[in-house]
Formats: structure tokens, C-alpha cells, sequence
């Protein structure tokens, strides 16, 4: 009798704890199948590089595919839809730069996207200093020598950049205005797209992401003339700032981070949450994007999210400050 009692006890007690762990092998079971990592840019990028990297590292922890789908062009207006527009299951996510978010609301008159109410912020994943570059050093030997030509002669120095609103625009029309001066803006589909364009000569100037400028100054193909940051950076102590070459306020920079479709389940999003704070506080990968010009910036959901409302407010005093009509 003790014995049956026993017994009884013992599938009681399983029961409950089958039913107590229910949900969370439920919730364990994201992902059962691939996940497809949206890119609002053309491969080649420092978007693209982070988003491929912290992708592998992911596909590890999970035993599924992160598969990048590069969608560029029309400064993100191509991408972002595709991501708003997805089933919210965790299956199609959003790596960006910060201007798709922050920006493009201020500069196009029609937006196929709500930037604050049809994504799901996860977390920042890089923070990146914006560097002043150019090929033809003979030109432009200093961040003064490109003021004292578009001061010469207003509009004759063109800048490429990777969109309207992009981050390489902002970082230009800030520079005009601490400068006092007038440049052509010739925007391109991707970062990597207008650094091609820089290397060949078609255009004068970038105000690019250190990750995208970084390996070509290192190779001598292009020079840095100023970082736009408070301070010098280690991986190019010789560049000055833009305050040290004469140029104040002029402060710039700029974030890449990670979403998913609005109304995704929390659950998954506090897991992706989790798993890539991981991956980025792990030495291996601090180091690799440090060396490529990135800082971490891991954050909450709710701090990302905090993050695009205060400086999409910012952004839209700078678009105005710089006088930019919706198109």
C-alpha cells in the first residue's frame, strides 16, 4: 500500500513539474528554423560586416542560420518596409544604421514605415566615430584646406555619402554648418558604394563610418583629415579632431542596432536580447570590432528604444537648422 501510494506521489509530482516547464520549453524552442537578418545596404559595409559577425556567433549559440539579405537603397526606404511588414515570430529581423531610424521621417515627405511604432527595438550593438576622408592629399591636405576651397568657390567640393539622411549625410551638413560652408551632396545606394567612388575620383569627400574608412587608410588609399569625436582615436592617433583643425562643434556619431517586427513576442525578444549581449561581452568580439573602428553598446530593449525618440527629435533640429525641405 505504502509502496502505491508511493508511487502515486512520485506521477503527481512529475506532473506538475511537466506542467511548470511547459512555457519555457515552449519559449525554447526559438528558433526551429533559419532567420533571416534584413540589411537596409549593400554588402561590403560596417553595417553589413556586424550584422554577418554577430550573425555566425548566433547561428552557434542556436544551431539555426542568421542568413544577411542585403536590400539597399533609397536610403532604406527598399529594406525597412519588408521588416515592418513580416510576420512578428522572431523569423526576419532589422540590423540598421541609426538615420533610418532618427532621420528619414524629417527629410522624405511620404514613408513607407513608422520608425517608432512598426519595429521592436532588441539592442544597440555599435557605437562609431565619423572620419573626414580624401584621396587626393595634394588637394586637400587638411580638414581647413576643404573649408578654404568651399569657402572659395561654395558648392565646387562634392561629398559622397549613402543616402539622403544617412549618417555620412548628417555628419557632412553638421560639418557645413560649423564651417560656414557650402558643399555638393552626391549620395549612392551603400557606404561601400560611395567609398568605391571616393577611391576612384568621382567625388572629393567622405564623411564616412571609421569601420567602412579604416582598412583603405590603413593601406594609404585614402587619408583621414579629422575625426569627428571628442577625442583621437587609438587606430588613428595622427588624425586630428575636427576641433583641433579649427573646426568646433562639429561633434558626430553614430549607431547601429538590431530589431524586429513590432508585437514580436517578448520572450523572443528578451532572448535575442540576452544572446547577443553575449556575444558582444565576449573578448574575442569586443576586440575584433574595436579593431575595426567599433565600440559595443549593448543596451535594453526599452533604452534602445529611448535612444531612437531622443535623437530622432535631435536630428529633425539639424535637418531644419540646415535648412532641408522634405522631398
Amino acid at each position: 500500500m505504502n509502496h502505491l501510494r508511493r508511487l502515486s506521489l512520485l506521477a503527481c509530482a512529475i506532473g506538475l513539474l511537466s506542467t511548470a516547464a511547459a512555457p519555457v520549453m515552449a519559449q525554447g524552442t526559438y528558433p526551429d528554423k533559419a532567420v533571416k537578418v534584413l540589411v537596409p545596404l549593400p554588402a561590403g559595409g560596417g553595417v553589413d560586416m556586424i550584422t554577418r559577425l554577430v550573425g555566425q556567433k548566433l547561428a552557434a549559440v542556436t544551431g539555426q542560420p542568421f542568413v544577411v539579405d542585403n536590400r539597399g537603397g533609397a536610403s532604406g526606404r527598399i529594406g525597412l518596409p519588408v521588416v515592418a511588414k513580416a510576420p512578428a515570430d522572431g523569423y526576419t529581423l532589422l540590423t540598421t544604421s541609426a538615420s533610418f531610424l532618427t532621420t528619414n521621417q524629417h527629410i522624405f515627405k511620404e514613408m513607407p514605415y513608422d520608425a517608432q511604432t512598426d519595429f521592436a527595438p532588441i539592442t544597440k550593438l555599435a557605437n562609431q566615430s565619423i572620419v573626414l576622408v580624401v584621396r587626393d592629399r595634394n588637394k586637400f591636405a587638411t580638414a581647413g584646406a576643404v573649408v578654404a576651397a568651399s569657402k572659395e568657390k561654395p558648392t565646387s567640393v562634392n561629398y559622397a555619402s549613402s543616402g539622403d539622411g544617412s549618417p555620412q549625410h548628417l555628419a557632412a551638413l553638421l560639418f557645413e554648418m560649423g564651417a560656414k560652408v557650402r558643399m555638393t551632396h552626391v549620395p549612392y545606394k551603400g557606404g561601400a558604394l560611395a567609398i568605391n567612388d571616393l577611391l576612384g575620383g568621382s567625388v572629393d569627400v567622405l564623411f564616412a563610418p571609421l569601420p567602412e574608412a579604416l582598412p583603405h587608410v590603413k593601406a594609404g588609399k585614402l587619408v583621414a583629415l579629422g575625426i569627428m569625436s571628442e577625442q583621437r582615436s587609438p587606430l588613428i592617433p595622427d588624425v586630428p579632431t575636427m576641433r583641433e583643425a579649427g573646426i568646433p562643434n562639429v561633434e558626430f556619431q553614430t549607431w547601429i542596432g538590431i530589431l524586429a517586427p513590432a508585437r514580436t513576442p517578448r520572450p523572443i525578444v528578451e532572448q535575442l536580447n540576452r544572446q547577443i549581449h553575449a556575444i558582444l561581452a565576449s573578448e574575442e568580439v569586443r576586440n575584433q570590432l574595436r579593431d575595426a573602428g567599433m565600440d559595443v553598446a549593448a543596451t535594453t530593449p526599452e533604452q534602445f528604444a529611448k535612444t531612437i525618440a531622443e535623437e530622432s527629435l535631435m536630428h529633425a533640429k539639424l535637418v531644419k537648422a540646415a535648412g532641408l525641405q522634405p522631398q
